[in-house]
């Protein structure tokens, strides 16, 4: 009993030598806020509220303190240390602020909304990371910062994706589908002058078989005219595909949306994101394709015949 009574003392001891070693000090210097420690968790969190636009949910100007609370919570890991956090953004914000967090070592994990009737739209951007406290702080600080250098002269979040100076789609659509045939090696589905593309990706749920028509798709749709499109559709990627794609078609200049999940008790572990580009039609079909090589999608495809 006493040399439990012993043991047990030296792992209290040595679980307190370990939340020493999480810099708090260096936490709070490097992303410029005063954060906060859970001690019986090992978890220290630095928070700020988005006050800087008014947000009205539902025709009620909505407090931070009622759910527009950015965080980033940090904790000892055997890599150092792990981040964990979810970020308030505005719609004009969310795809630098992930090229941000990206470029600086951080993974993306989810982007959705949490409210309805909210003006402007309030997103919602999950980021996780390993490795130094110096390292994950100052990505995270970085992503603020990409936010703030955006916010700060425009206090009102932009209403659409188009630069200034640029023309409006079409009215009539009018894409040629032999050029993106060639470009995704398949044959896409056109209608009224609209071209899509649909690839499958096997998997189980509840044991059954799933794939292309039960959902398990990316798929990539064209309209407008060949030199002013656009392109929206979805991807469909294991865990350990979503980071990379997301920084393929980031590069390419194509704007994430949503990243969330479609199903539950999947095989493989299934991730969801969609996305929407501007441009013309062939250098869309490139950008999207270059992701389709990085997820390896092509090799597990089932088009529309």
């Amino acid at each position: 009993m006493k040399k439990l009574f012993i043991l047990a003392a030296i792992s209290a001891a040595m679980g307190v030598s370990a939340l020493a070693a999480l810099d708090t000090a260096k936490i709070d210097n490097l992303t410029g806020l005063k954060g906060k420690m859970n001690e019986k968790e090992g978890v220290y969190k630095v928070t700020f509220p988005r006050d800087d636009v008014k947000v009205v949910v539902d025709e009620w100007t909505m407090p931070p303190f009622m759910g527009l609370g950015t965080w980033a919570a940090f904790t000892e890991s055997k890599n150092g240390a792990m981040v964990m956090g979810d970020t308030v953004l505005f719609e004009d914000e969310v795809n630098p602020a992930m090229s941000a967090a990206l470029d600086n070592g951080l993974s993306v994990t989810a982007l959705h909304n949490h409210f309805f009737f909210d003006q402007p739209k309030v997103y919602f951007m999950h980021i996780e990371g390993e490795g130094t406290v110096d390292k994950l702080a100052d990505a995270v600080k970085k992503m603020y910062d990409t936010v703030k250098a955006i916010r700060g002269p425009n206090a009102k979040p932009a209403e659409s994706f188009s630069a200034v100076g640029q023309p409006s789609l079409p009215e009539k659509n009018s894409i040629t589908a032999a050029p993106l045939n060639e470009i995704f090696g398949m044959q896409g589905e056109a209608k009224d002058g609209m071209v899509k593309f649909t690839i499958g990706r096997p998997a189980k749920m509840h044991g059954v078989k799933i794939d292309k028509d039960m959902g398990v798709n990316t798929w990539a749709a064209f309209a407008g005219s060949d030199e002013n499109a656009i392109v929206d559709g979805d991807f469909a990627v294991t865990e350990d595909e979503l980071q990379p794609v997301l920084k393929s078609l980031l590069k390419n200049k194509i704007n994430i949306v949503a990243i969330h999940q479609h199903m539950t008790h999947e095989e493989p572990r299934i991730m969801f994101f969609h996305y929407w580009g501007r441009g013309s039609a062939k250098d869309l079909a490139q950008a999207v394709e270059a992701g389709f090589l990085v997820g390896g999608l092509l090799k597990v495809s089932s088009p529309i015949p």
